[in-house]
């Protein structure tokens, strides 16, 4: 699918955003949606034509290799739904994963990924994450090129990963989730955490959510100090972009 090189040797690229929820509505109001969320994000001199797909409704869903590389949006709904979409998406990401099409799932995506393929998706025992968290890299990716072994994220999600695919490798882990990053191969990535977020959109579902997060135990008021803009979450949608232009290559 790459069309003509620009930016010196990487060729133009096209990526397709595979729209699984949107932000919440007040967000989206005032911001925008996760498509505009990770173009505006993603931030990289790589030419990249975008290409969205709504995939919770009937409307034909593209093909495995009709694009360069695929990313998974977050949503507001858990995988463990087992909706009728849902299970037509995860049929999709194992055309594409036998295809080798580079793909990158972001929180409910990071979800979806681990459980077409064999993984297992349930409400996280540990409790909710949200809000601006400390990620430890485990595992070497080009997704993490030029970061710092430890660096802050932004997140918001209850279920996690709890079991892995066969054969994946763990990249990064927070305080409450183990396994906040994989990867198969050189491929397929995932990732918990919401790089396409800034801190103004976080602390928008930190303050949405404050009285679950209060009878949960939580401080909403605590976590809202500690959101801040310096994270480097953006920086693995760059990497991502980059990755495939070079050819989804170590």
């Amino acid at each position: 699918m790459s069309g003509a090189r620009a930016n010196g040797d990487l060729p133009a690229l096209t990526v397709a955003i595979l729209v699984t929820g949107q932000p919440l509505p007040e967000i989206e109001r005032r911001r925008g949606d996760y498509e505009r969320f990770i173009r505006n994000r993603t931030g990289t001199g790589v030419s990249v034509r975008w290409a969205a797909h709504d995939v919770r409704g009937a409307a034909p869903l593209p093909g495995p290799r009709d694009a360069d590389a695929f990313i998974v949006t977050g949503s507001s709904s858990s995988v463990t739904e087992r909706a009728p979409w849902m299970l037509r998406v995860e049929e999709l990401l194992r055309q594409i994963a036998h295809a080798r099409t580079p793909v990158l799932g972001i929180c409910f995506g990071h979800q979806m990924l681990a459980q077409a393929l064999g993984g297992e998706v349930r409400r996280n025992p540990l409790g909710r994450e949200i809000g601006t968290v400390r990620l430890a890299r485990i595992g070497d990716s080009p997704l993490f090129s030029g970061l710092p072994r430890t660096f802050d994220v932004h997140q918001t999600h209850v279920d996690a990963v709890m079991r892995l695919p066969p054969g994946a490798e763990v990249l990064a882990a927070t305080a409450l989730d183990p396994a906040a990053a994989y990867r198969l191969g050189t491929r397929l990535h995932a990732v918990q955490f919401h790089p396409e977020m800034d801190a103004d959109v976080i602390r928008g579902y930190v303050t949405a959510r404050a009285s679950i997060i209060r009878d949960e135990g939580g401080d909403p008021e605590a976590l809202l100090a500690g959101i801040h803009d310096g994270t480097r979450g953006h920086d693995v949608l760059r990497n991502f972009v980059r990755h495939v232009a070079r050819g989804a290559k170590d």
